[in-house]
């Protein structure tokens, strides 16, 4: 069984990491070609660009002009994120064991990564997967990435013995996956609130 999730907007990365186990990301070169793109946008296209305020679009551009340097921070991507689902699931509290077990069986999609294992060293950055952004020949992300993700999901189920994908990310990552190519049954749950006995 394998878990796709999507990336956070909010990241830490002043917090030491606790773990020395790290990985390189596989689409590294790709993200490599999309962060050097970037760098071509002044802070105001960016915050027109992502429709953020000009503070956020000042420093996304200063992430982008620091990308790979040796000074830019890098950090594990499961321990750099710090959205709700990432804090619920208290990933800075695993073992070796914990994060063995999560190396195996948990994705992160991005719109700048393409998919993330959750040991994957990562720079900070914000590039959601839906942002109207054209490349080349690309018209956007989803064109960009095309079946590189899903093949790498694919890749991936192979070495599970229960052929199962768990949807857990929103569906402007999801939909950067062909479901008709992924080689598993896809499972889509709805979380819900009980509220005056009707679950909503």
């Amino acid at each position: 069984m394998l878990a796709v999730l999507s990336p956070a907007k909010t990241l830490d990365f002043d917090t030491v990491a606790k773990t020395r186990k790290r990985t390189e990301p596989r689409f590294v070169a790709r993200a490599d070609e999309l962060a050097t793109h970037m760098q071509s946008f002044s802070p105001a296209d960016l915050s027109d660009l992502m429709g953020v305020s000009t503070k956020l679009g000042e420093l996304n551009a200063d992430r982008f002009d620091n990308w790979g340097r040796n000074s830019a921070p890098q950090k594990q991507a499961i321990l750099a994120f710090k959205g709700d689902v990432y804090l619920g699931l208290e990933a800075w509290t695993f073992g070796a064991r914990e994060l063995t077990s999560a190396q195996r069986r948990l994705r992160i999609l991005s719109g700048l990564y393409g998919m993330l294992r959750p040991l994957d060293m990562i720079h900070p950055y914000r590039l959601e997967m839906g942002t109207r952004l054209e490349i080349k020949r690309a018209a956007n992300l989803y064109d960009f990435w095309g079946s590189s993700i899903t093949d790498s999901i694919n890749d991936d189920l192979k070495d599970h013995r229960s052929r199962v994908l768990v949807n857990l990310a929103s569906n402007e990552y999801f939909d950067a996956l062909d479901t008709k190519s992924i080689d598993a049954r896809i499972v889509t749950p709805v979380f819900k609130d009980l509220h005056k006995g009707q679950y909503k």
